[in-house]
């Protein structure tokens, strides 16, 4: 299957590394323009000067904002677009809490990360909408965590807070659904990434073993025996995104290697 979505605009958050950066690159190949989203100028004039571009019409650019201020971010956002670029394909995206047990954490961890996830996410969203309603054709991908379905130990706030994000992406797909526009869920597993990286520092120091060992006892665990790629859970969130997966809707996607010990 190829998909093609040359003339679509596409907001990736978190887009200058790991999953979301690896999703920019896919987007750009199927043809569509690329607006890339993180906190580092630097890091996002170096990703951006890395994606395809195969057509006139494609133009890739990026914005500087800090997800961690939703109002703030929100507001730049809409400069962004009253200048005239309209997104089509919302891809959220944003960094998880530092592993920990739950019971010790304080409720400001709690609220941080609900605003930095739910509220920036719920603004975006009410921004890029109403373009999406009157094409009648809209694409919303959140990437957050097979903790969804199966709560995974030591990650106490992150399990709490990707909760909440799959029920307000079920609820929110149920509400746009009549316009064309579906909002769905990818769940990434273990994958290549800074954050699996800090994950297995984490566990490491916990039990004393090294890195390596911790990684290999992990990769043992899963049934295709290996760590994920990010260019793997890239392909789910394009498919979502493309044309062919206009009738999926409000589902959790997990690309996980077969991990997930549920359906």
């Amino acid at each position: 299957m190829n998909i093609y979505l040359s003339g679509k605009r596409v907001l990736v958050c978190g887009g200058s590394q790991g999953i979301g950066f690896a999703s920019a690159q896919l987007f750009a190949r199927s043809g569509a323009s690329v607006t890339l989203v993180a906190r580092s100028k630097e890091s996002l004039e170096t990703a951006v000067k890395e994606l395809y571009v195969g057509a006139d019409n494609q133009v890739h650019d990026y914005l500087e904002l800090d997800l961690a201020d939703p109002y703030k971010a929100t507001n730049e956002l809409s400069v962004y677009i009253g200048g005239g670029k309209n997104i089509d394909i919302l891809i959220n995206n944003s960094g998880g809490p530092a592993p920990a047990g739950l019971l010790g954490e304080k409720p400001e961890k709690f609220l941080s990360y609900f605003s930095q996830h739910i509220i920036t996410a719920q603004l975006f969203t009410q921004l890029v909408v109403p373009h999406m309603k009157q094409e009648k054709w809209g694409r919303i991908v959140n990437i957050i965590s097979t903790s969804v379905k199966v709560p995974i130990a030591g990650l106490g706030v992150s399990n709490t807070i990707r909760g909440a994000m799959a029920s307000w992406s079920k609820t929110m797909a149920g509400e746009l659904a009549p316009f064309g526009i579906t909002v769905n869920n990818v769940l990434p597993g273990s994958t290549d990434t800074q954050r699996i990286a800090s994950i297995i520092a984490t566990d490491a120091q916990k039990t004393g073993k090294s890195e390596d060992e911790v990684r290999a006892l992990r990769e043992a665990s899963i049934p295709m025996k290996r760590i994920g790629k990010p260019e793997e859970v890239a392909a789910g969130i394009v498919f979502l995104a493309s044309r062919e997966a206009s009738y999926i809707t409000g589902v959790n996607l997990p690309v996980d290697g077969g991990s997930t010990p549920s359906m």
